[in-house]
């Protein structure tokens, strides 16, 4: 279904991911990203109508820690302003519908997460099932590798292809400023077998941000909006044991109620933090070999948590704005093996 109202992407703005950035806290970190997708489409704060975050407590450390960004943002005057524990994809998405209503006609997006202060293996186990699960501490790595065995054993890649879907990326990243890993590299050692350190996001900081307007405020603000044709998301059953994890339901079932598949999209920004899960990805999305997956690098190349979904929307945005991509398909996942997923498609208006 066509949304009653058309909104779009309008300004996108990450930062230059690093492994480390133990001189910056959250805030400092993210204001220079507010900043820059202000600038770019000559708004300030205070013509904002709504303000949505996505980010997690569990990686700061602290309870509420997302109150403190509020401080980059700036909040007084007193500003509409929501939060999702979530990655920014999702406060995104809580934005559009506040536009979709009417509620607003502008809405700044944004998200950050820092996860070089502890291990985010471990920080991750926090979102599995707390009774069977969790007390196993089974890492995300460890749950990724027994995805990546079950595509191996239904005969769906093989570890020669995995790599090459590393390299592809990590290559694709060579001419992308902001990631943390550009150009090819050795597979490495086993980190979980099958999962060598190639086939796993590195880790890092980062923090992005998205403007969202709609109709003649959007081509008032950008020569090239990207609009959201539709957007949907969805949720895999919480029992790993319960899924058949070769393939993801509901990121096919997402992409089929945002309208992926009504026509061929030419460029694909995957949340694909490990290279098996673009192989579930591209099946379940029905991507073929003429489409552009992850012209960015994706986040094998940089994997900021709470950040690399809505910069994978940011990203194929970017590409419309750019006249490089004339629809494309943006994804973000959360959680274990592909738990979470949401879909966007974003078209330019014709040249």
């Amino acid at each position: 279904m066509r949304p009653a109202r058309d909104v779009a992407v309008v300004a996108f703005a990450q930062t230059d991911h690093r492994r480390r950035t133990d001189e910056l806290s959250e805030v400092e970190m993210l204001m220079p990203v507010l900043h820059e997708v202000l600038e770019r489409t000559g708004l300030k704060t205070s013509d904002i109508g709504f303000t949505c975050s996505g980010s997690s407590d569990y990686l700061a450390g602290r309870a509420f820690s997302f109150t403190m960004a509020l401080d980059g943002v700036g909040a007084w005057p007193p500003i509409a302003e929501s939060h999702v524990e979530m990655d920014g994809a999702w406060a995104l998405y809580e934005a559009w519908v506040k536009i979709l209503t009417g509620e607003a006609d502008t809405a700044l997006v944004y998200s950050y997460g820092k996860s070089s202060p502890g291990e985010v293996r471990d920080v991750l186990t926090r979102q599995l099932d707390p009774y069977y699960l969790a007390p196993l501490w089974p890492d995300s790595v460890a749950l990724a590798a027994l995805q990546a065995q079950a595509l191996i054993d239904a005969g769906d890649t093989d570890e020669p292809a995995l790599a090459a879907i590393a390299a592809r990326s990590r290559d694709s990243a060579t001419a992308n400023t902001h990631a943390q890993v550009r150009g090819s590299r050795p597979q490495g050692d086993y980190l979980v077998r099958p999962l060598r350190t190639g086939d796993c996001p590195p880790v890092g900081d980062g923090a992005a941000a998205v403007i969202l307007a709609a109709g003649d405020t959007a081509r008032g603000l950008c020569e090239r909006p990207a609009w959201i044709r539709g957007m949907d998301h969805r949720i895999e059953a919480h029992g790993l044991g319960v899924r058949d994890l070769t393939d993801s339901p509901s990121a096919r079932l997402a992409a089929e109620r945002a309208g992926a598949f009504e026509r061929p999209v030419d460029t694909a920004e995957l949340h694909a933090p490990f290279s098996s899960q673009e192989v579930v990805l591209r099946k379940a999305l029905r991507l073929d070999d003429t489409v552009r997956v992850n012209p960015s690098g994706g986040a094998l190349a940089a994997n900021p948590v709470m950040a690399a979904g809505l910069i994978r929307i940011g990203e194929a945005a970017a590409a419309i704005h750019r006249g490089e991509s004339d629809r494309a398909l943006a994804h973000a996942t959360s959680g274990p093996c592909l738990q979470q997923n949401l879909v966007a498609v974003l078209e330019g208006e014709p040249s």
